[in-house]
């Protein structure tokens, strides 16, 4: 057979073979997420997969679309801001964009969850909510990293050291643990979320009359998605997955599950 025509059978075999194969769908976008322990607003377990609402709030935008899938980035509550800047992920979720995020470099959408912080020490005989007063003669546990208007939003350990009688730890469970355990020269007053506590006492009732929860304040907030400007994803494109979930309601559900608040702009849709 003249070389010319086997090389026309080859080709033809090959297109038949080509056009047989089954059609595979084109790669999904990557969008990586920065996220630290936020409980119980955010958790990473040690196979840097997200739990808390926003394990459960991934979940539920895989499902509902498959132009993106998610990446989970692990950092810390220190390190979210130079791991951000050196292009580590492209988003956070559920961030103060005043929690010293240089705004210059930052778009952030809508609010989208809204929490507060409370003062917890140990319910005594004569003590009061003026036990709160004047946090600077109290020994105080906090988590390092995350920001206190007690402390005017300082995070710098040293600083706070210089400032208060102050232990950081990764805890929150642990801090409560301290409180409890009654022993006011490591711990007097701990600085928990409201969401937080509610979930802690969800599961362990039988604490609730231990403890002596503040009146006072200690900050109010409204959590934001962040990307960077000009980064590989806007806050458009986030707020374009989020907002089927918003619209049928799936967001909402996930937020009171986790014993969260929703800001005025989504607390009254569906």
């Amino acid at each position: 057979m003249p070389r010319y025509l086997k090389s026309m059978i080859l080709m033809s075999a090959c297109a038949v073979f080509f056009f047989a194969l089954p059609a595979f769908a084109s790669p999904k976008s990557v969008i990586r997420i920065g996220a630290y322990n936020f409980p119980p607003i955010a958790m990473v377990d040690e196979d840097n997969q997200a739990n808390g609402l926003l394990g459960d709030l991934l979940d539920a935008l895989r499902t509902q679309q498959d132009t993106f899938s998610f990446e989970v980035i692990h950092t810390s509550p220190r390190r979210r801001y130079l791991d951000f800047s050196n292009g580590l992920f492209d988003v956070m979720f559920f961030e103060n964009p005043d929690w010293s995020w240089n705004q210059d470099d930052i778009n952030f959408s809508a609010p989208m969850l809204k929490d507060e912080e409370v003062y917890i020490a140990l319910k005594k005989d004569n003590r009061d909510q003026s036990f709160f007063d004047n946090l600077s003669e109290r020994r105080i546990v906090a988590i390092a990293g995350y920001h206190y208007g007690f402390a005017g939003f300082e995070t710098d350990s040293e600083e706070l050291s210089k400032r208060f009688n102050i232990e950081l730890s990764h805890s929150h469970r642990r801090n409560l643990k301290l409180i409890r355990a009654d022993r006011p020269s490591v711990a007097e007053v701990a600085v928990v979320s409201r969401s937080f506590l509610n979930t802690y006492l969800s599961r362990f009732p039988e604490h609730r009359d231990d403890l002596l929860i503040s009146e006072q304040l200690d900050q109010t907030y409204q959590l934001r998605v962040i990307t960077r400007k000009n980064g590989p994803v806007g806050v458009d494109t986030i707020e374009g997955l989020l907002q089927p979930l918003i619209d049928s309601g799936r967001y909402q559900e996930l937020v009171r599950e986790h014993g969260l608040q929703l800001p005025r702009n989504i607390a009254g849709t569906h």
